[in-house]
Formats: C-alpha cells, structure tokens, sequence
C-alpha cells in the first residue's frame, strides 16, 4: 500500500506521516509512506486544506490529523 501525506512539512504533516507508520506497524502491514509537499502537486488531489491523506491513490481525509486507532481503521 503506498500512503501519501499531502502538506508543506508542517507539524501536523510529520505527526500524520508518524502516526501512519505506527498503525501500519501495529497492523502488520507493508506501507510505503511518501510526502507531497510540493503545492502544484497537492493541489491535483484537490483538498482544501493539509494535512490530507492518500491511499491507494484515494483521498481518505484532510485538514485533520486523526488517532492512530483512526489510522488503523482507513488501513484495514
């Protein structure tokens, strides 16, 4: 699976990607994490605000930074 956090490097993008890292550890999971920090690219997955979260290629959420319980859920 290969995650995308979509953000200019602000806090909540490195705790974001840190959080994905530790639920897909926690679930067992091979994920390749990948930050987007580039604004022309971000924009092509139009959200409005960061940090936002790609998997697979499929805005699952932006403008939050959610639990690692959350996390886990979206992996599943």
């Amino acid at each position: 699976m290969i995650a995308k956090v979509l953000g200019g490097g602000c806090r909540n993008c490195h705790v974001l990607a840190e959080r994905v890292e530790q639920a897909a550890k926690e679930l067992g999971l091979e994920v390749t994490i990948e930050k987007v920090t580039d604004i022309k690219d971000i924009m092509e997955y139009d959200i409005m605000m960061t940090p936002g979260l790609v998997l697979d290629e499929k805005v699952v959420l932006s403008g939050k930074v959610p639990s690692v319980a959350e996390l886990k859920e979206l992996l599943q």
